[in-house]
């Protein structure tokens, strides 16, 4: 109805929406589809000061309360959703490593987020090794140099939960020296939608201001080039955690671009109140081939003994955007174990991750222990929660208008519980 509201011209439509007993949270869903094609580029807003309507406006058929709250929750998304979109969607120069945090602290100047970038190369070199090593070849260019995005939001009384969300974040994924061919290119400017993901958790976060919970992200903005300075396979190149990583295939280069973020903020979760980890990365076609357009959960032990995994499948079945559940064997742990006597640890393998067993899960084991997270489970003495979330390709096709994907899931099931 509002695609062809638009197509009438019409600047200011009014969406009334319908309570259902089956389905208590109907009416926000509603509102939330009408946003899809409302929603405007980057760049015409920026080159023609353009907006589709003047405004939208909501009649929740219920009492004042209902609709006060509807109002609410549709504007904190409407929000998260744009900036999800603007850094998703957006070409790779426009959303280039140092535009992408340039806009992000727009997004984000006078609000409730504080906003940290690190910028110095030498300090990414030193401190995330592999992500320095994603970036090499795009480094030589000033304005392709990596960006690493540090969000952090603390609420208002004590704290009952820490989030840490590490979003992949590479602007334009070429492969690397294992260049992608076949037209498989087109697209890949939304290789940074994990990252995208965490900007917009963070907007909701920033409009609803949740009290009693701490929430930290790292958005990890690099651009897989290719050159004579890019990184390739047979290298073995030491992790923040000290692991030695074998690399093997360079179009495997998200789970390297998180890793070392990852680590740090394993280091600070030690330390936190209640902690959950999170990685969000559209990390592997096998993922898409498997699931389709939903996003796959991966629990660690201790995540899986609270039974968060459980817990948001419900909710993303409330909120109209289901979530699968994947799970964690040991083969995918032994899969990356090196195979020489010069790293610890190996990427993965020659193969791209749709022609290798299990290829979606690995990844989450990798990351757990190239990051040492492995060494947390639920018989150690300090147990941390950790889910890898593969996003696939749930944001849908390039390049159509995308779906925050798992965003408002994420948001229902971490956020709305503390307003």
């Amino acid at each position: 109805m509002v695609c062809r509201a638009l197509s009438a011209g019409v600047k200011s439509p009014l969406l009334v929406t319908l309570p259902n007993s089956r389905f208590p949270n109907a009416e926000l869903v509603a509102a939330l589809g009408a946003l899809t094609p409302v929603y405007t580029p980057l760049n015409v807003r920026e080159e023609e000061n353009k907006q589709k309507l003047h405004q939208l406006g909501l009649l929740a058929v219920g009492d004042s309360d209902t609709s006060s709250q509807l109002e609410k929750l549709v504007s904190a998304y409407d929000a998260s959703f744009t900036v999800c979109r603007d850094v998703g969607e957006t070409g790779p120069e426009r959303m280039a490593p140092p535009r992408v945090a340039e806009y992000i602290q727009g997004a984000f100047a006078n609000g409730n987020i504080k906003v940290t970038v690190v910028d110095d190369q030498s300090v990414i070199l030193k401190d995330f090794p592999l992500m320095a090593a994603v970036n090499r070849a795009a480094n030589a260019v000033k304005e392709h140099q990596a960006r690493l995005i540090r969000l952090e939001y603390v609420g208002e009384g004590e704290t009952q939960d820490t989030f840490f969300v590490v979003g992949k974040g590479v602007t334009i994924d070429t492969g690397g020296c294992d260049l992608k061919t076949g037209g498989h290119m087109f697209g890949m400017c939304r290789d940074k939608y994990g990252s995208a993901v965490v900007g917009g958790f963070f907007k909701a976060i920033d409009v609803l201001k949740p009290k009693n919970i701490k929430a930290v992200g790292y958005m990890c903005m690099v651009r897989n080039s290719i050159g004579s300075r890019a990184y390739t396979c047979d290298e073995v190149i030491t992790s923040r955690s000290g692991k030695r990583i074998h690399i093997y295939n360079t179009d495997a280069e998200g789970r390297l671009t998180m890793l070392d973020p990852l680590t740090l903020a394993k280091e600070e979760a030690l330390k936190a109140k209640n902690p959950h980890l999170f990685t969000v990365a559209t990390l592997t076609g096998h993922e898409v081939l498997s699931y389709g357009y939903y996003a796959a959960i991966m629990d660690n032990g201790p995540a899986k003994a609270s039974g968060w995994a459980r817990k948001v499948q419900e909710v993303g079945d409330e909120f109209g955007q289901p979530i699968e559940i994947s799970r964690l064997h040991p083969e995918d742990f032994a899969f990356h174990l090196a195979e020489c006597e010069q790293a610890d640890l190996r990427q993965g393998n020659t193969k791209p991750s749709v022609a290798t067993l299990r290829g979606h899960q690995t990844p989450a084991a990798f990351l757990q222990m190239a990051s040492r997270i492995d060494e947390h489970g639920t018989d150690s003495a300090h147990p941390l929660k950790y889910t890898h979330i593969d996003m696939g390709g749930c944001e849908g096709d390039h390049p159509s208008v995308s779906f925050p994907n798992p965003l408002v899931t994420l948001v229902a099931g971490l956020v709305l519980p503390h307003v």
